[in-house]
C-alpha cells in the first residue's frame, strides 16, 4: 500500500480540515486557535528519531499541551512496530519529537495546502 497521496488529493483534504475545523469545537473553545493548521518541525528532529536503533518508521501521535492547543509528538517505530520510547519517563534524551512551530500564530508562506 502506497503512503503518498496525489497533490489534489492533500489539498482537498486540508481544505476540508480547514474548512470544518471550528465546526467540531464547542463555544468554550471556538476561536482559541486549539486547532492548529499546521506544526513545522525541523529536519534535525527527524533525522535523530530516524538515526535510533532499530528505527523503521516514524508515528505522529495527536496531543494536547497545558494551554489545550493540539501539538504533534514524534515518535520512532521499530521492527515490531513498537514505539521507541526512553527507558525513564523523565528523559528528554531525543527519542520523542515535540516543540514543532504551530500555525497559527506562526504561519509558512501560503501554498495550495494552505492558501
Amino acid at each position: 500500500m502506497s503512503q503518498f497521496i496525489s497533490l489534489q488529493e492533500a489539498i482537498a483534504m486540508t481544505t476540508r480540515y480547514r474548512d470544518d475545523k471550528v465546526k467540531i469545537l464547542t463555544d468554550q473553545f471556538a476561536g482559541k486557535d486549539i486547532l492548529p493548521t499546521c506544526e513545522t518541525f525541523d529536519r534535525e528532529t527527524f533525522d535523530k528519531i530516524l538515526s535510533l536503533a532499530d528505527c523503521q518508521k516514524i508515528r505522529l501521535y495527536f496531543s494536547m499541551d497545558s494551554s489545550l492547543k493540539i501539538r504533534m509528538i514524534i515518535a520512532g517505530v521499530n521492527s515490531k512496530d513498537e514505539d521507541i520510547l526512553p527507558a525513564a519517563a523523565a528523559d528528554d534524551g531525543g527519542s520523542i519529537g515535540e516543540q514543532g512551530q504551530l500555525c497559527p500564530p506562526i504561519c509558512p508562506p501560503s501554498s495550495p495546502l494552505n492558501p
